[in-house]
């Protein structure tokens, strides 16, 4: 069975159009019709209904789409086990990383990793954690740096390389900055730029504070960025990494309040990785940042 029509068939059941999945694979729509056609006699069934404009699988269709992910992601394994026995780390290294770590802790790493690995392709994508392990488990990238959880559940393993304390802070005009400690009900009483919900950050900032439903929040962002760049201009308070805290912006005092968050890789633990990829682990293994 041809792999190209598999890959045709699996990108047209996920873009539900032939354009589309003509485009992403860098191919024209009539060969990608071509090759769906292909597939279909060879199997002698249909795939796809085409209802006009409209493309919906049929039942043939959903059910094949299990076992074709998995021979596509074997043949990626056969790949990376065969460029993993190479003496020397050339090819191709794709992988994901939170915004936060490739603005404020992977340039340092890709420069002495680039000097060291010239012959290396690098294709980095900026995501969030539950994206990283959905791609990851896919095998569309081979790992991720991100903010690690403090429980991880099979197929997926971590590897720490980082702490990141973090701290409240406000802007030096904002009222709270002329009080020496703060209390919570104190700075419950002043809108909050937060990290969204559901991310492993939030969670650290609401169990720390003891965050509720009453909190006034202002904005949810996942750009830390953005969350400074509102704190700084007097919107509220919020919880930066001590990495991001500079002279425009003013750390509250608040007894025995404590917040760090983990960085680091995220793996499949059955994967088996590219010489590209094991090179990098290696640098971060050795980072102390």
């Amino acid at each position: 069975m041809d792999i190209q029509n598999i890959r045709a068939f699996l990108m047209v059941a996920e873009t539900r159009s032939f354009s589309r999945a003509a485009e992403k694979l860098f191919i024209t729509q009539p060969a990608i019709s071509k090759r769906i056609s292909t597939l279909e006699f060879s199997l002698d069934c249909p795939l796809f209904d085409r209802l006009g404009k409209n493309i919906q699988l049929t039942q043939a269709g959903e059910a094949l789409i299990p076992s074709y992910q998995r021979i596509l992601a074997e043949l990626n394994e056969s790949k990376r086990i065969i460029s993993a026995l190479r003496a020397s780390v050339s090819g191709h290294l794709k992988f994901g990383t939170s915004h936060h770590i490739g603005l404020h802790r992977l340039p340092t790493v890709l420069r002495r990793y680039t000097k060291q690995y010239s012959d290396v392709e690098l294709d980095i994508q900026f995501m969030d954690s539950e994206q990283a392990a959905a791609l990851i488990l896919k095998g569309d990238i081979e790992l991720a740096l991100i903010t690690l959880p403090d429980n991880i559940e099979k197929p997926f393993t971590t590897i720490p390389v980082w702490s990141d304390p973090m701290q409240c802070v406000v802007a030096k005009d904002h009222l709270l900055a002329k009080k020496k400690s703060v209390t919570r009900k104190q700075l419950l009483e002043y809108g909050v730029l937060i990290q969204s919900h559901s991310t492993h950050t939030r969670n650290i900032i609401d169990n720390a504070l003891n965050l509720d439903s009453s909190i006034k929040i202002i904005m949810e962002s996942n750009y830390l960025e953005t969350i400074k760049a509102m704190i700084q201009n007097g919107l509220g308070w919020g919880v930066l990494p001590e990495s991001m805290i500079d002279k425009s912006l003013y750390k509250l005092q608040i007894r025995g309040i404590k917040m760090e968050r983990h960085l680091g890789i995220l793996l499949h633990a059955s994967r088996t990785l590219s010489s590209p990829a094991n090179a990098l682990l290696d640098i971060l293994k050795h980072t102390h940042q």
